[in-house]
């Protein structure tokens, strides 16, 4: 395996390049006692890259390499390994090789990726807070990336739950980013596993962190993003898992928040809305607090029947009561209008009148 690890983590390659070459020569170790004009041969390789093989095989020592891994206790799990994770092999680009400290997701169980803005309100960054930590605590398997914001408060609610979450990372499993994480990165990996595709001692650079949403969807059965703008790395994330044949879920907000406007975005495209984490569980089919998914068979999605104006009303809601005056100023709606999905939102059990003309959400 040692020579896997090296054409993975050393040679310079893309992905589907390195899968090209192993799978003509057999294996990696043929790949690095491979003389170069038997490399100048294949058409796929460039001049480039037949220079990257070659500086690849002067510049490290292939053993020391590898027993350094071994003993930071980092797993190697490239693709062709029995350990790969299903749900990632089926994606068109799913990574080489992973490196991973802890666990990989369990097949037999779902899993939902919790994703949002880093800069997150607490309505948002509390939401994701209790999704994560109920759909955990019902057997559902919590991906995400571990950052500021939304990622960390739905792996934290995950621990909260009782339940496994894996974070995905754009650094080397070996690093933790942020560092004020390193809590949350220490418990992830005893309640589940942090992983990536990048080799140990890789830095957090900021083109690893668009293409490790992939990695997130792919692993995930269902994406459900809390907070996001209008352009944000979560988008891209919805945007993967639906090219993926992926479900997306977004949350709700007031019309007038910028953080809500990418949420929005996917809800008129036709997303499924979060109105709550019990409500969310029904859409799964999950009435008995266990997750397991039946073979073959994706989570049907219930069909929202809350009207345009319905859901402008609701997202403006909270769990404290807003006056009439208030709403109309945040919906932008008239009287009527207002008035009428007030009673409509009451009548289908989503809000309650408080008092005279103050209504607040009841889920």
């Amino acid at each position: 395996m040692k020579y896997e690890y090296w054409l993975a983590s050393s040679v310079s390659l893309t992905d589907r390049k390195k899968r090209l070459l192993r799978e003509e020569y057999g294996d990696a170790r043929a790949v690095y006692y491979i003389e170069e004009i038997q490399l100048e041969f294949l058409n796929f390789l460039e001049n480039k890259d037949v220079e990257a093989i070659l500086r690849a095989k002067k510049a490290k020592d292939v053993d020391k390499e590898w027993e350094r891994l071994i003993g930071q206790d980092i797993r190697f799990v490239p693709y062709f390994s029995k350990e790969y994770p299903g749900r990632l092999a089926q994606i068109s680009d799913a990574p080489y090789a992973l490196y991973v400290k802890g666990c990989l997701p369990k097949e037999e169980n779902l899993s939902a990726a919790i994703v949002g803005a880093r800069k997150c309100t607490p309505y948002g960054e509390q939401t994701a807070l209790e999704y994560g930590e109920l759909l955990a605590a019902n057997g559902i398997q919590i991906i995400s990336g571990m950052a500021r914001g939304i990622d960390g408060a739905g792996q934290r609610g995950a621990l909260n739950g009782r339940g496994t979450t894996y974070g995905v990372l754009g650094c080397g499993v070996d690093i933790c980013y942020p560092r004020e994480h390193i809590g949350l990165y220490m418990d992830i990996q005893t309640a589940g596993g942090v992983l990536s595709e990048q080799p140990p001692g890789s830095s957090p650079l900021p083109v690893y962190f668009p293409a490790r949403n992939r990695i997130i969807s792919g692993l995930a059965d269902v994406v459900l993003v809390m907070e996001a703008r209008e352009r944000s790395g979560s988008l891209i994330t919805a945007d993967l898992a639906l090219e993926q044949g992926k479900d997306v879920y977004a949350l709700p907000g007031p019309v007038t928040s910028l953080l809500s406007q990418g949420c929005h975005q996917l809800i008129r495209q036709g997303a499924g809305i979060l109105i709550s984490p019990q409500e969310f569980l029904m859409d799964l089919g999950i009435g008995d607090g266990k997750a397991e998914k039946k073979a073959g068979q994706k989570s049907d999605k219930i069909e929202k029947v809350l009207e345009n104006h319905e859901n402008v009303v609701y997202s403006c809601l909270g769990f404290f009561p807003k006056g009439l005056d208030q709403l109309a100023a945040e919906t932008g709606l008239g009287v009527r209008e207002l008035l009428d999905g007030l009673i409509s939102l009451e009548l289908k059990g989503y809000i309650r009148e408080l008092s005279k003309n103050y209504y607040m959400r009841v889920r």
